[in-house]
């Protein structure tokens, strides 16, 4: 059977559309940074490009990409500002509960192209289950992309009307991810951080807020979703996981390009031109090859499962295992290869405004998200060696 030829009007791709808002999101950061907050006409441009729509079901105007399409897009914007790319691939991972919500309310919600999610971690803030629905007051923080969003989310452990905790199929107190408009939601300005500034991670609070029962879901059920398709066979923390490497690898890849165009010029005091410099010249090919491996593994990695992905069933627990070992593989390698950038740079790299600086401070504060951990690495390898979790995404 003949394999059918992309034709010259299919639209691009999301890493073409990605590159094409390069110069945009480039001439844009240093304004990101100061306001944390995507400015116009790039937020326009973001929501027109779909930049958004990545990883949302195609029955709700989603493009549904595969994850490797995915990675690359984040990547690419990452090259030009990581807090737009963390923004992006964050709204991404929240526009995953879409497939886990009634049909109605996913499209109550995505109908709006310029919808974007934002969320915090759970911090065992209950919400109690009333008629209809859940009761809840709490805060939360590390919303990242919240001063973009038109939905905030809230992941709660339930207390039922009898005063016991809702158990999930584990024994474990079950989470419940409640949806609400952004407006009913109080900001709480605490992001003053060292990197990833323009994302705007920042706390927000309700008091008594209602949701009802259709606007809310779980993300501990892979199994439970209500569409089907090979992207969503993949787990959420997973594709999560897939997203921060995307960043990684996207700041990564500016450093080390940036270095190559300081070392043709620059000639330390003392000592030769760096790009005559054997030390250097060394350095630059092994974190090059690390790069690049790390981030063909990843690729292989996410490929090799989507082709057996079923449309309906979760991957296996050894998948979730592979890709969670080459998402933090590739993190490690991008740490490695910004941190070799920004010393070989030298003086250089310590100027605010140098090519260096921001993407330290960005990478930097990347690697002490959870994505980051090293505790993956001896989670993996238990279950290499046979352990088998209650738990694992």
């Amino acid at each position: 059977m003949a394999i059918a030829q992309r034709s010259e009007i299919d639209p691009p791709g999301p890493l073409a559309r990605a590159r094409a808002l390069g110069p945009l999101i480039a001439a844009a950061a240093d304004t990101i940074e100061r306001t944390q907050r995507i400015p116009e006409p790039l937020l326009s441009e973001i929501h027109a490009a779909r930049l958004c729509r990545m990883l949302l079901p195609r029955a709700v105007d989603g493009d549904e990409v595969p994850p490797w399409d995915y990675l690359g897009a984040v990547e690419e914007i990452a090259r030009h500002d990581a807090s737009v790319a963390w923004n992006i691939f964050v709204a991404n991972s929240a526009a995953l509960i879409a497939p886990f919500l009634p049909p109605a309310s996913a499209r109550a919600i995505f109908a709006d192209p310029r919808a974007w999610v934002a969320w915090g971690p759970p911090d065992g803030t209950p919400a109690r289950a009333v008629p209809g629905g859940y009761q809840v007051s709490g805060e939360w923080h590390f919303a990242s992309g919240s001063r973009q969003a038109r939905w905030m989310g809230a992941h709660c452990p339930v207390i039922e009307a009898d005063g016991s905790t809702r158990r999930n199929a584990a024994g474990r107190a079950a989470i419940r991810t409640l949806l609400f408009p952004a407006e009913r939601a109080e900001p709480i300005a605490d992001w003053q951080v060292i990197g990833l500034r323009g994302t705007a991670s920042e706390g927000y609070r309700v008091t008594d807020l209602f949701v009802p029962e259709e606007f809310s879901s779980t993300r501990e059920e892979p199994e439970s979703r209500c569409e089907p398709g090979k992207l969503f066979a993949f787990t959420m923390q997973g594709l999560y996981a897939v997203g921060v490497a995307g960043v990684g690898f996207g700041i990564a890849r500016a450093m080390l390009d940036a270095f190559v165009t300081l070392a043709t010029r620059k000639t330390p005091r003392g000592l030769e031109r760096l790009a005559d410099s054997a030390t250097v010249r060394a350095g630059l090919a092994r974190q090059e090859a690390a790069l690049g491996a790390a981030r063909a593994y990843l690729v292989a990695t996410l490929t090799e499962i989507w082709e057996r992905a079923g449309e309906w069933s979760v991957i296996a627990l050894a998948d979730r295992a592979r890709v969670r070992l080459a998402c933090a593989h590739g993190i490690g390698a991008a740490i490695g290869a910004a941190d070799f950038a920004f010393k070989a740079a030298g003086a250089d790299a310590i100027f605010p405004g140098s090519s260096f600086e921001r993407r330290f401070r960005d990478m930097h504060t990347l690697s002490q998200q959870i994505q980051a951990r090293e505790s993956h690495f001896e989670a993996v390898g238990a279950i290499l060696l046979g352990h088998v979790p209650e738990v694992f995404y």
